[in-house]
């Protein structure tokens, strides 16, 4: 794809919202499995949307704040492969951050926890800046040549 021209192709954007969310969600899923999943004796949703079980005052909820803190990391190595440029990335983690919190919302209402918006605003931060951070890394990384001068 040209970066140079501005072209503006909706269905991309929603594309790459979509596999973004989905690939969030998955690794979520797998860190929760990994994490809560041994120490509960059955995973539901109520780890993935309530804020109630996001909590540092048992080993369950901070394996929960641990697995949602790892998916940002992993959604900041998304965006590399994703997304691809750098001054996107903040928009993509937003948005997902917002589709989460209406997905929060709507399972288990407003999160009125601080732990929650902490934790969310603490993942949301690492995988925009992290993001940025990879593209940047590899927006400026040279262009191989084929030839050699021997200057």
């Amino acid at each position: 794809m040209f970066y140079g021209a501005l072209v503006w192709d909706p269905w991309l954007i929603v594309a790459q919202i979509v596999c973004l969310q989905c690939l969030y969600y998955l690794t979520l899923g797998f860190f929760l499995s990994l994490l809560v999943g041994t120490r509960v004796s059955r995973l539901t949703l109520v780890y993935f949307f309530d804020f109630a079980t996001i909590t540092p005052s048992t080993v369950t909820g901070c394996c929960v704040i641990a697995s949602l803190l790892l998916t940002s990391f992993a959604g900041a190595g998304y965006m590399l492969f994703l997304i691809e440029r750098a001054n996107k990335c903040l928009d993509f983690s937003a948005t997902l951050y917002i589709i989460h919190l209406l997905k929060c919302t709507i399972y288990g209402g407003w999160p009125s926890s601080i732990t929650w918006w902490v934790v969310n605003g603490t993942g949301f931060a690492v995988m925009a800046l992290l993001g940025e951070y990879l593209c940047i890394k590899r927006e400026l990384r040279e262009i191989p040549t084929r030839y050699r001068s021997n200057v």
